[in-house]
């Protein structure tokens, strides 16, 4: 028999059954990357995640006896709520053994946590930040996991959602490139050209991550402006952004953080990132001893890039911004050496972008679809 546990996240015991059964479950997976244990906790104690200053989360654990074979994270992300003028709840963090009662106690336990806050829809997976990666793992299976980025699941998972009575939202692929296959028409550079003669545009130079830390407020506000009209969009707060920036100064090269500015503004951007996935692999969740050292490490020597993040306000749209977001990329490619390139978790929606990229030579390759169930 299946029972439902709302931990307390406060209490170590209860807190660790939770955060440790994906280690389980995916430990003789080899394209599963664990997350790190410290970024786990970190977003199960509201002292410490931004979410939790206008917002709330419950967790929940399914057992059978005494072995735990699942968990699930119910949200109420009241900004997005306030955004969108709807009453909204997500789940997040759903891991199962292939068990259909189990998968139905805990989204019965997730879409009772959202009744009783008032919500009528629940959609996932969606995490507590647009940098958590979205929906569940549909096609490219195969493929490792780009760092914690997106989410991994066994194909089983779709399986169980689905039973619930969850539809499909909207789909969001990854699009991979490689060096060799990355082509750019000669007419795009010379958009970019008279973009940066005409409209005043320029690339940031960033040296240093001080340098990154000087633009931090006004790329927030690029950030908070550019997806505006995406589904998924909700404002960053100012503490949010601070969390973001901790997050990414850990594993960022700001070279590779392209910024497009006019005048003092940030209008643009396109964020990549060395992939470590295999250090993150082999760190097992652990920073110290030494995984923190081996991620450094692997930071000079991965031949692979990420690419997490890319937009430009829609004023420029027009204005040859996406020509230079474009060259910039490329460049980007050229100058780091990289043998592959993944843009990460497009969506659907963004019918100019993925055409964008696939003009350039991106080859779509995975896709994880946001559910939705009203309740």
């Amino acid at each position: 028999m299946i029972t439902i546990h709302h931990i307390d996240p406060s209490d170590k015991r209860q807190a660790r059954q939770f955060i440790d059964l994906p280690f389980r479950l995916y430990r003789d997976c080899p394209q599963w990357v664990p997350p790190l244990l410290t970024d786990m906790v970190t977003a199960m104690n509201p002292a410490k995640h931004p979410f939790y200053e206008h917002s709330a989360a419950g967790f929940f654990i399914a057992m059978r006896g005494e072995r735990v074979v699942g968990r699930i994270a119910a949200l109420e992300n009241v900004n997005y709520n306030r955004q969108h003028d709807a009453r909204t709840g997500q789940f997040y963090f759903f891991d199962c053994e292939d068990d259909d009662e189990a998968a139905a106690a805990l989204f019965g336990a997730t879409c009772d946590w959202a009744r009783a806050r008032g919500l009528n829809l629940v959609i996932g997976p969606k995490g507590m930040s647009a940098f958590d990666g979205y929906g569940m793992l549909e096609r490219g299976y195969e493929h490792r996991q780009m760092m914690n980025m997106m989410n991994y699941n066994y194909p089983y998972y779709t399986r169980l959602v689905e039973g619930q009575g969850f539809v499909k939202e909207v789909d969001f692929v990854s699009v991979f490139l490689t060096a060799a296959g990355f082509r750019l028409d000669e007419r795009i550079h010379r958009i970019a050209e008279r973009a940066r003669q005409r409209q005043s545009l320029r690339v940031l130079d960033l040296r240093s991550k001080s340098d990154l830390r000087h633009w931090a407020p006004a790329i927030g506000r690029a950030y908070n402006q550019a997806f505006v009209n995406n589904w998924e969009y909700v404002p960053l707060t100012e503490r949010e952004i601070k969390f973001v920036l901790d997050q990414l100064l850990l594993i960022a090269n700001p070279r590779l953080l392209k910024f497009i500015a006019h005048n003092d503004d940030v209008v643009g951007f396109a964020l990549s990132f060395p992939d470590i996935s295999a250090a993150m692999r082999r760190a097992r969740g652990h920073l110290l001893p030494f995984g923190l050292l081996d991620m450094l490490r692997e930071l000079r020597v991965a031949k692979g890039l990420a690419g997490n993040g890319a937009g430009i306000l829609p004023q420029f749209h027009g204005l040859g911004g996406n020509a230079l977001l474009y060259t910039e990329m490329e460049r980007t490619v050229r100058d780091f050496g990289a043998e592959v390139y993944e843009m990460t978790q497009v969506a659907e929606t963004a019918v100019q972008m993925r055409s964008d990229l696939q003009n350039i030579g991106g080859e779509p390759y995975k896709n994880h679809r946001v559910y939705r169930k009203e309740i």
